[in-house]
């Protein structure tokens, strides 16, 4: 991350100075933005609408959480002060308070604070500075210096205030999706649960749209269901949904396209372009059935007492074969890894489920108009999902470059797919 606006301190400082509202102010975050992002956002990291909407939401209730870069900070925030209403910095007084220091001294305590030994038996990592002992040390701290009392304040300038390196692989991108989420969901169940951590300190909108975040790896739960399920019933002949005929599919249709089209409008009014949503859909898809699934589990496995968390670092550095085809947009699957087993899986999964539902519409004529009132919603689900998948089924199948599945993941994918489709069918 690296500073791309010269004004960013200027206006901060502005914010924290303001005579009306600065002394209650404990940061001043900015947008984490990305240089290296393709025209579409191939693996939608720009995070356009969360960024550009969904934060703005946060000011109205406390401001936003401190994300881990891009802020500024009040200093007495990071020490543990709470916030006092008649609190006030006398700025002429700091400016005028002079520090004198032989150099010996000041050579001895650079020695002391490099060496981080001051923290050791201290409130520092507990009541002061970061809060450690979480991969999602940012939230945490935000969250302790906002039930503090302190508000903070979600500034986006026209030109970014800083830039940092996205990541320029699929499995780069669902590796650090899979750390936020599974540091979110591990803060949920600790102490710090904005529900009880907050309570009576910050407002009650602002501890749900915490939790909210908070449990992004229990979406997991619900997309799984919706991508395998109504495929197995599918052969099962189970009907899941009403029948087109029935006024009841009214809900189901009227909900699906609403959302989606609000969905595209949202990205397209943030400056975003209608290829890049469907690649921004294509990996909530992916990221949901893989990443936040590992988060989870491994999660609820570490609060049983079997698994043991640890921090993983998000690779940056690629080397030439892989920015080439990132700037093709190509998705990068040349990597033999159990998110790509998964992602494969199920979407071979759904193609056979898409086979056999035709199959059983062309078998019999005379039967293709009831077979599709019956399953028409459900063959739509199963179409829709294929759409998605294009990019792995030529991964699996048609690509010969670098980037291609894994001949390893190929075979597995099809026979796990082809045995669930076999123990639904009978």
């Amino acid at each position: 991350m690296y500073s791309n606006n010269s004004k960013t301190i200027k206006s901060s400082l502005c914010i924290f100075m303001d005579e009306e509202k600065g002394d209650e102010i404990g940061y001043v975050q900015f947008p984490q933005c990305f240089y290296n992002l393709t025209k579409n956002e191939i693996y939608g990291s720009s995070f356009r609408v969360l960024l550009q909407l969904e934060v703005l939401g946060f000011d109205a209730n406390g401001g936003p959480s401190y994300m881990g870069s891009g802020c500024f900070h009040r200093r007495e925030t990071l020490c543990g002060k709470k916030y006092e209403k008649n609190y006030k910095v006398d700025w002429k007084k700091i400016n005028d308070k002079k520090v004198s220091e032989t150099a010996s001294f000041l050579e001895e305590t650079c020695k002391v604070l490099a060496s981080c030994t001051f923290e050791h038996n201290t409130p520092w990592g507990k009541e002061m500075g970061l809060k450690y002992g979480t991969p999602v040390e940012d939230v945490v701290t935000g969250m302790s210096i906002q039930c503090n009392g302190w508000k903070s304040i979600y500034l986006n300038p026209e030109r970014e205030g800083f830039f940092g390196v996205a990541p320029i692989t699929l499995l780069q991108n669902l590796v650090q999706q899979k750390r936020w989420a599974e540091g979110e969901l591990q803060l949920f169940f600790s102490r710090y649960c904005p529900l009880l951590y907050g309570h009576r300190k910050i407002p009650l909108k602002l501890q749900l749209i915490y939790s909210t975040y908070k449990l992004w790896a229990a979406n997991c739960l619900a997309t799984w269901y919706i991508v395998v399920v109504p495929c197995l019933c599918l052969l099962k002949g189970i009907s899941l949904f009403p029948k087109i005929s029935s006024p009841w599919v009214l809900p189901f249709v009227y909900v699906t396209f609403v959302h989606r089209a609000y969905s595209l409008a949202e990205f397209l009014w943030c400056g975003g372009t209608f290829r890049g949503w469907c690649n921004d859909q294509r990996i909530w898809l992916f990221k949901r059935t893989t990443s936040y699934l590992f988060a989870f589990f491994e999660t609820i496995l570490k609060l049983l007492g079997h698994s043991q968390l640890n921090f993983v670092v998000t690779a940056k550095v690629a080397d030439e074969d892989f920015s080439k085809r990132y700037d093709q947009e190509l998705i990068e699957f040349g990597a033999a890894s159990p998110m790509f087993d998964i992602l494969a899986t199920l979407a071979m999964l759904n193609l056979f489920g898409s086979l056999g539902a035709s199959k059983k519409a062309t078998m019999d004529a005379d039967q293709d108009s009831k077979v599709l009132d019956q399953f028409g919603l459900q063959i739509l689900l199963c179409l829709v999902l294929v759409t998605v998948n294009l990019p792995v089924y030529q991964a699996l199948f048609f690509r010969k470059d670098n980037g291609k599945m894994p001949t390893s993941v190929m075979y597995k994918s099809i026979v796990f797919a082809l045995l669930a489709c076999m123990l639904a069918m009978y």
